[in-house]
């Protein structure tokens, strides 16, 4: 009897190690599923939080905006050729905030363009590996320095020199203030030029080399044009960087209302002037003070036209190559 029983018992021992086993690994299953759930949860909030952020700058804008355009007309903060916030006789004219703004923006990417497109394609296609490694680094330290710095430096360093060769350069102007900014964009331009153009395949190269070009037509004609896409998005992100600097020019450029496109003279822009009141002792709700929030919407609607340029770029060119 003890004999029959014997296999009997070894098989249901068997049966319930297996049915153990199968409820231990359901339950690991669902262990790692609720794990899998809560790390899904994390990292989606972790990306909704760039998206709140940007929706609730968006909603303060526009709704402090509306308050100040209840008060003064879109067509007069448009025409107007006058920015007098904050005296008596009070005009609204944001193309005077935007001309300082477009012209230091344009003397910084004269400066940035050409010198961050040129730095890119030595590092890319003519510097040893090793001597990359260390410029690569050393350039984007510029991108580290604190802005205020770069101020300091455009109004006790470069204005004199500029000075020197132009003598009636008031000490606050646009064109050393847009100098130094185009500095301090070149790392920005460069690095992501540079590896825009280490992404183009080799074989594009290589065969450039079989039909007889030279290293520099290569680059010029075979890389730059496969890798415009990155390029230019570079190039979008210098311009917002430029479009959105606000130490420099308010240290180095005078903070002076003039709707003038002379990068000789001082100027006004629109991140200066949004410094300039909320540091001052305007009262809260005041119209005055509301004149913030609409230069900052201008400025928003300014660097969202950029990125969708950039964007359009993007896509027209990776369509192309």
């Amino acid at each position: 009897m003890s004999i029959s029983t014997t296999p009997d018992r070894v098989v249901a021992t068997e049966r319930l190690t297996g049915a153990a086993r199968l409820a231990e690994l359901a339950q690991i299953k669902a262990a790692r599923k609720r794990t899998d759930k809560i790390i899904e949860m994390v990292l989606l909030s972790a990306a909704c939080v760039s998206v709140f952020t940007t929706l609730a700058i968006v909603y303060i804008l526009l709704k402090e905006s509306l308050v100040f355009f209840s008060n003064v007309p879109i067509w007069t903060f448009l025409t107007d050729t006058q920015w007098t916030p904050l005296f008596d006789d009070a005009h609204f004219g944001i193309m005077v905030l935007l001309s300082g703004t477009l012209t230091s923006s344009m003397v910084a990417l004269l400066i940035a363009i050409p010198m961050g497109t040129i730095i890119a394609i030595y590092l890319s296609e003519f510097a040893e590996h090793r001597l990359r490694e260390t410029l690569k680094p050393v350039l984007e330290l510029l991108s580290g320095v604190p802005t205020i710095i770069y101020g300091f430096f455009a109004l006790l360093v470069v204005t004199p020199l500029i000075q020197k060769i132009y003598p009636g350069l008031p000490t606050f102007n646009v064109l050393s203030a847009g100098i130094v900014m185009g500095i301090m964009i070149i790392p920005y331009v460069s690095s992501l030029s540079e590896d825009a153009m280490r992404a183009v395949p080799m074989s594009l190269r290589e065969g450039s080399y079989a039909m007889g070009a030279t290293r520099f037509q290569t680059a010029t004609r075979v890389v730059v044009p496969a890798a415009f896409s990155g390029i230019g998005s570079a190039y979008i992100l210098g311009i917002s960087r430029a479009v959105g600097e606000t130490m420099i020019l308010a240290v180095a450029a005078g903070m002076q209302p003039n709707l003038t496109v002379n990068p000789l003279e001082p100027a006004a822009t629109i991140t200066s002037f949004i410094v300039q009141v909320a540091l001052g002792d305007l009262p809260h709700g005041s119209v005055g003070y509301q004149t913030i929030f609409a230069a900052g919407l201008t400025l928003l609607l300014i660097t969202l036209l950029f990125n969708l340029l950039g964007h359009w770029l993007r896509r027209k060119y990776r369509e192309a190559y």
